[in-house]
Formats: C-alpha cells, sequence, structure tokens
C-alpha cells in the first residue's frame, strides 16, 4: 500500500520563498482548488498574511495562539496567515492571531524568512508537484 505524499505548497514573495506541509483538512482542499493563486502581503506585527479569495467555515479545532511558522487560515478575512512572531496583541513572546483559525500545517524551513516580506509585496502561492 502505498501513503499517500504529503502536500506541500510554495510561498514566495520577491525577496524569497518558503515550502509548506499541509494536513488533510477541509480547509486545506479548499485551498488547493484554488491554487495557484496571486494576492498582495498585509503585515500586521511579525505576521504575514494575504487574501485567497476562499471562503470556508471556521473548523472546530481552530486556534488564536500558534507556534511560529503555523500556516493558519484565517475564517474573518478569508486570508492565509503565516506568523513567524508576536502579532500586536501577543502576550509575550507568543504567535497570537486576530482571531481564531482555521490550522492548515506548519512552514518548512525557518519562519524568520518571512521577515522579508514586506507590505504590499505580491505574493503567490502555488502547489509544488510530488
Amino acid at each position: 500500500m502505498q501513503t499517500p505524499k504529503p502536500l506541500q505548497i510554495l510561498i514566495s514573495w520577491p525577496a524569497g520563498h518558503l515550502t509548506a506541509t499541509l494536513d488533510d483538512t477541509p480547509t486545506t482542499h479548499a485551498l488547493v482548488k484554488a491554487l495557484p493563486l496571486a494576492s498582495t502581503a498585509c503585515t500586521w506585527g511579525e505576521e504575514v498574511y494575504f487574501d485567497t479569495g476562499v471562503a470556508v467555515p471556521r473548523e472546530t479545532s481552530a486556534q488564536q495562539v500558534v507556534e511560529p511558522g503555523t500556516v493558519a487560515f484565517w475564517t474573518d478575512g478569508d486570508a492565509l496567515a503565516l506568523p513567524y512572531g508576536p502579532t500586536p496583541i501577543s502576550r509575550g513572546e507568543e504567535c497570537r492571531l486576530a482571531s481564531p483559525c482555521n490550522v492548515l500545517g506548519r512552514l518548512d524551513g525557518d519562519p524568520r524568512l518571512l521577515a522579508t516580506v514586506r507590505d504590499g509585496d505580491p505574493v503567490r502561492v502555488e502547489l509544488v508537484d510530488a
């Protein structure tokens, strides 16, 4: 029996790129159907987020405080949220999102690379071919 390959996406912006491994969730499936997508980056403290044009309900497992490098889907803004450090509402060093978000997976590599994303940068998300 073959184990299914993990689902990976590539997130790229003018100064760099990261891949992320996504879990098998309803939100992941909705996002993958919309790929490839191009958007404009917004920054909020040490978080990058951008509109995906995908609308999904909040999952019961949604979380507001996550680890740096979590790939989250902000259902209130139809956006992918990529925290790599504290946001304006964090307590201490935690990554606190604006509201509970659906957790999709984790960035592969150093999430601090997201510090090179500037507000207004073009962002592209595509599926990594297996």
